[in-house]
């Protein structure tokens, strides 16, 4: 008897590339597929990366996900065993939590526990990593909780910085790792969560 699938559901707020990246990594996949993308913003490219590849989309309110069942139905329709959130910038509600008990994974584009909470997402996390001359900096694949960006960490990759980097270039040097490292780890995770 064939196994079936690890269903995976992305959520996304903006362009996608991590999305894309991560759907492209499974497209072939033995043993995992993204199944669905979801986006709290009708006008998000992510969702246009999505069809591209004929994965389908849905898109909630903020209603939708904090004062009722509808994602979660959405969820259970289409049969999700993992989450995984790739620039998504709400707070994921208990409902989906419990639903999902450490099955939902987040990137964030520094090394938590520092530039992370409330507000500190993308552009402004390389901006306040460039004032604080920072060193090095990196990304952080970690579980997602009632907390942003409290979760347990799964893994972190690091990157030193130059004394001329600017935040874009900064940016530039995180999306790297992002790409390199994030559909690798959403495995790793999945695999070994199997094989407990």
């Amino acid at each position: 008897m064939k196994a079936t699938k690890q269903r995976i559901a992305i959520f996304a707020s903006g362009n996608g590339t991590n999305a894309e990246n991560v759907i492209l990594y499974f497209q072939n996949h033995a043993t995992i597929e993204v199944a669905c993308v979801l986006s709290n913003k009708a006008d998000a490219f992510v969702l246009e990366r999505a069809k591209k590849y004929r994965i389908p989309t849905y898109i909630f309110q903020k209603t939708d996900f904090y004062e009722t069942n509808k994602v979660l139905e959405i969820l259970q329709k289409e049969q999700i065993s993992w989450i995984i959130l790739a620039g998504f910038l709400w707070l994921v509600p208990e409902n989906i939590l419990q639903a999902f008990p450490n099955k939902i994974i987040n990137i964030h584009p520094a090394l938590l526990p520092k530039y992370g909470g409330k507000g500190m997402y993308g552009n402004r996390v390389h901006q306040a990593v460039w004032e604080n001359k920072e060193t090095e900096t990196g990304i952080t694949i970690h579980f997602a909780n009632a907390h942003y960006d409290e979760g347990q960490i799964i893994f972190q990759a690091r990157i030193a910085l130059l004394p001329e980097d600017t935040p874009e270039s900064i940016a530039q040097k995180v999306h790297y790792l992002e790409y390199e490292h994030f559909p690798k780890v959403i495995e790793q995770t999945i695999l070994a969560s199997q094989n407990v």
